[in-house]
């Protein structure tokens, strides 16, 4: 293996730790060692799933108890499913005000009168009573590509965070230019429920949306407004991925705007988090 290979497998290994360790997150490894199979290692059947279906399930059946098994099984389909002919941020858009709001079943109870709930997916009142997985290296199909994202941030099964890592010598902008772009051409899929990207070299970390060019990649210098602020990979992962203020700015601090003429998918930055937050 070059040293260049065992560098950046380095920045992955000691970036997941920090969330499996500081920040509660369960960590896998999945390079060539994931057992596929509804009992295997993530319970994916094969490279081409992107939801933890496994998760999914248990978390639905959690926060919506006492439904009949049809209903949990259209309520995973609804959220799992792809459109082949809508664009990625069309589908991120629809998937977002899903998650945010619920997903809507349709089903008789056992009088025969028609029911139309709402199932949560996530807990946003309470973040931990949700699961929160990172993997390394997941293996991800999409006819005729295969890929292998350094580090994909699962919650209740489903991928909202995606991590590109360069080791330490290099430039955060060759993780946008040479790997982020690829990933987004040829295994899109793995971006359609995608709440935010982050970009690090080990040292200097950015985040971003699905939309974002490199330059609205932005720092998370500070984990409060008294803060001196200082640019690092921790500080973000601190202050973006703490069970805590992971589920509020997902719930609460991601917009998406028309009012260019276009649609782009906006993530609040650093100041204004903090100061909305200090100001409720």
């Amino acid at each position: 293996m070059s040293s260049e290979m065992t560098e950046d497998r380095l920045v992955q290994e000691t970036t997941a730790n920090y969330f499996r360790d500081e920040l509660g997150w369960e960590s896998v490894y999945a390079y060539d060692t994931e057992v596929f199979g509804e009992d295997g290692t993530l319970g994916r059947k094969s490279e081409r799933e992107i939801y933890l279906v496994r998760y999914l399930r248990k978390a639905i059946e959690k926060f919506n108890p006492g439904l009949p098994e049809t209903v949990y099984e259209t309520a995973v389909k609804q959220i799992i499913e792809v459109t082949v002919a809508r664009s990625t941020l069309q589908v991120n858009r629809e998937k977002y005000e899903m998650f945010r709001n619920g997903v809507l079943v349709s089903f008789r109870d056992a009088n025969g009168e028609k029911k139309e709930p709402r199932l949560k997916i996530f807990d946003f009142a309470n973040p931990a009573n949700n699961h929160f997985l990172v993997v390394r290296e997941m293996w991800v199909a999409q006819t005729p590509y295969r890929r292998r994202p350094d580090i994909i941030g699962f919650v209740n099964g489903i991928p909202l965070l995606f991590i590109e890592l360069k080791n330490i010598h290099k430039d955060i902008r060759r993780a946008y230019e040479e790997n982020l772009k690829d990933y987004k051409d040829t295994i899109s899929h793995i971006f359609d429920s995608n709440a935010f990207i982050l970009l690090s070299n080990g040292d200097g970390a950015k985040v971003g949306s699905i939309t974002s060019k490199y330059e609205h990649f932005n720092d998370w210098k500070r984990l409060a407004e008294e803060d001196k602020g200082v640019v690092d990979l921790e500080t973000l992962l601190k202050g973006m991925c703490s069970k805590n203020n992971f589920m509020d700015i997902f719930e609460n601090f991601i917009l998406f705007d028309e009012s260019y003429g276009k649609t782009i998918k906006i993530l609040a930055r650093n100041h204004q988090y903090l100061g909305v937050n200090r100001a409720i």
